[in-house]
């Protein structure tokens, strides 16, 4: 497909078809959390954590470019990646707001790292920022795993066709 092609496709799909047929694919969704050098907590709701690498191990997660969060998160070099459960659809709420102080009420704990690790977590990965790739209207942010681990055994929230639920096997 020639350059000229790919703008025409590109820019032939609606943006709205192009969410709702994505929405589709049910997602996890996460808070991103972390503590800049000054001490100032920052944090954000992402439903685009993936693994990328086993060996060193990778995982990435993607912002959009217009968030207020990320750059604070960005500035600190580190973060931590919290695994909502299906019982914390306050907490993703918070994270996804543009309020200052998300952690207001909040309990948490930190990491070694210096990340916030949110209370009631299914389990959470702590990462060091290894790079950060524009990609569209959004980032491609790959964090090196410094330490990782399960909190319970609590279903995760998913977000899938517009809403929020948890998991049932089948």
């Amino acid at each position: 497909m020639t350059k000229v092609a790919a703008e025409i496709v590109r820019s032939a799909i609606d943006p709205q078809w192009f969410r709702a047929v994505l929405g589709q694919y049910p997602t996890g969704v996460c808070a991103v959390t972390a503590m800049d050098p000054d001490g100032k907590m920052s944090g954000m709701a992402v439903g685009s954590f993936t693994s990328v690498s086993l060996n060193p191990p990778l995982v990435a997660f993607l912002p959009d470019r217009s968030s207020t969060s990320w750059p604070k998160i960005e500035r600190a070099g580190k973060f931590c990646v919290n695994v909502l459960s299906d019982q914390q659809l306050g907490v993703c709420k918070r994270f996804a707001s543009k309020d200052e102080d998300k952690f207001s009420g909040l309990v948490y704990r930190l990491s070694d790292n210096g990340s916030p690790i949110i209370e009631g977590v299914v389990a959470w990965i702590d990462c060091d920022l290894h790079s950060v790739q524009e990609a569209g209207d959004h980032y491609i942010v790959i964090g090196s795993v410094r330490e990782l681990q399960v909190e319970s055994e609590d279903s995760a929230l998913l977000f899938y066709r517009g809403g929020y639920g948890g998991f049932a096997a089948i």
